[in-house]
């Protein structure tokens, strides 16, 4: 019986270490067999975005005052999120601080957040000069989001679609409580907001990062910055 008892005991403190070393694994890094997953349907995305961004036609590249290009920009953004249905590829998110690298996905549903952040279909894209809603994970599915806190302000944000490439920079973070959809409505300017469960491994708070735009360069057109960008 004591031996029984001993090994018994030395079954439970392995599978004890063994939670453990997986728990700060996940904590440090993320769930490595969620994180295979989520590449896989990263890189699925990534042709589905590209054979779209190169079947693309962008208007005839003129020289053009800045709010005619911002009409163009706005029309097209307008047309994209019309064709935009769940699961499709919107675009390429760069985070640098974050050395995020992503393609963002349409909808922000469990199984769409598995294969990536993804855009909240209540929100806008690049260039409608609303908000731009974008949801990810911070443990699991790749993690994009994991250390979403240590975004400062004045990071640079990018994402590109088929129709432009937006800068953003970041201007300011919140922690509200999960039920506070009030952050889903737009304030009527363009604005990334960025959002992932807080604390980790916890889903009773969002954590939610703003970002202004800062520059847009249009598909045929030239650079041109945003009046009252942030700096």
């Amino acid at each position: 019986m004591k031996r029984v008892l001993r090994i018994g005991g030395t079954l439970l403190a392995g599978a004890g270490l063994l939670a453990a070393a997986w728990s700060l694994t996940v904590w440090q890094w993320q769930d490595p067999f969620t994180a295979l997953y989520t590449s896989h349907q990263q890189q699925s995305l990534e042709a589905a975005y590209e054979h779209g961004d190169a079947a693309y036609l962008p208007a005839t590249r003129v020289r053009a005052p800045v709010r005619v290009q911002r009409r163009r920009v706005a029309r097209a953004a307008h047309r994209y999120r019309a064709k935009l249905k769940t699961g499709d590829a919107v675009g390429r998110l760069r985070v640098p601080r974050l050395h995020l690298n992503a393609i963002v996905v349409n909808g922000t549903d469990g199984a769409t957040l598995t294969k990536g952040p993804g855009r909240d279909q209540r929100s806008y894209v690049p260039g409608e000069g609303e908000l731009i809603y974008i949801a990810g994970h911070r443990t699991t599915y790749g993690a994009p989001f994991a250390n979403i806190q240590r975004l400062r302000k004045g990071d640079e944000v990018t994402l590109e679609v088929p129709y432009g490439r937006f800068v953003y920079r970041v201007s300011s973070s919140a922690i509200v409580p999960a039920t506070d959809l009030a952050r889903l409505r737009s304030s009527g300017r363009e604005e990334i907001a960025l959002q992932a469960c807080h604390p980790r491994f916890f889903a009773t708070e969002r954590y939610i990062v703003y970002a202004r735009p800062v520059s847009v360069l249009p598909r045929g057109g030239t650079v041109y910055r945003v009046s009252g960008a942030s700096t």
